[in-house]
């Protein structure tokens, strides 16, 4: 279990005493709003929700309990500042949720220089940059947890995906990496790897998920994902579960489950 560390700004000290803080970005729309919606029924998070939505977040900042960080995390400075703003409403950040991401779908002939710098900034460089900048405090607390939401894709690429796969992947072997680094602290950190989601994701990206499998799930079912790696402290998690077999079985045999995948379109 997540424990509670001491300390907490002034601002916040009555909201902020015995519970701990959850950062959670991407939070005005799919997985990062069904997180928020999940933890705030509970209500024994302080909840500290970033999205670039500022209305959408401010509706979701209400219902859940949470404080509003609206910040754009495809800027350079975006990270420092919505660290720095963390920091100051709530003193510490007992749980990190990497939940921001946006998608591209086409050739990667055709796909836009300005998109495949936005997709690396958002999808990867940004939750880099936030696990760099809280992994600090948590380190000198003794304990936290980071939640980084993945993708199936990241694990076996998708076509016309190319670059969105590319962040995913990346993901994927930054956390493995910071396995290996914190081995021996209380720090955990945990990939959590959805197929499809049936959120908005899709519409944004500007075309719609076509696939007979695996079907979308819920954005509320990967948050019941999210919630038992921050409780859990658990590494992996796939969603739904039985993506971890091909997910194995390309790491295992990736020459057979290419041919496969090419048979399955």
């Amino acid at each position: 279990m997540l424990e509670t560390a001491p300390g907490s700004s002034p601002r916040t000290t009555g909201r902020c005493a015995g519970r701990p803080v959850a950062l959670i970005t991407g939070a005005s729309s799919g997985i990062g709003e069904a997180t928020a919606e999940l933890l705030g029924a509970e209500d024994r998070w302080l909840l500290l929700l970033n999205g670039r939505d500022e209305a959408r977040l401010a509706r979701v900042a209400r219902r859940t309990g949470g404080i509003a960080l609206p910040g754009d995390l495809s800027t350079a400075s975006g990270h420092e500042r919505l660290i720095h703003e963390a920091l100051e409403r709530a003193g510490r950040v007992d749980a990190l949720v990497a939940g921001a991401g946006i998608g591209w779908s086409g050739p990667l002939a055709s796909m836009p220089a300005e998109a495949v710098d936005r997709l690396l900034t958002v999808n990867l460089t940004a939750a880099v940059h936030l696990v760099r900048l809280v992994l600090p405090q948590m380190l000198d607390r003794g304990s936290g947890r980071i939640v980084l939401i993945g993708s199936m894709a990241g694990s076996v690429g998708v076509a016309n995906e190319a670059v969105y796969a590319a962040t995913k992947g990346g993901l994927q072997s930054f956390a493995d990496s910071l396995r290996y680094e914190l081995a021996g602290t209380r720090v955990k950190v945990c990939l959590v790897s959805p197929g499809a989601v049936d959120t908005p994701f899709f519409a944004h990206r500007g075309a719609p998920y076509h696939r007979e499998r695996p079907r979308p799930v819920s954005a509320e079912r990967v948050a019941r994902a999210v919630r038992r790696a921050l409780v859990r402290g658990r590494e992996e998690a796939f969603v739904p579960g039985w993506l971890g077999l091909p997910a194995r079985l390309h790491g295992a045999a990736p020459g057979v489950f290419r041919s496969l995948a090419k048979r399955a379109g």
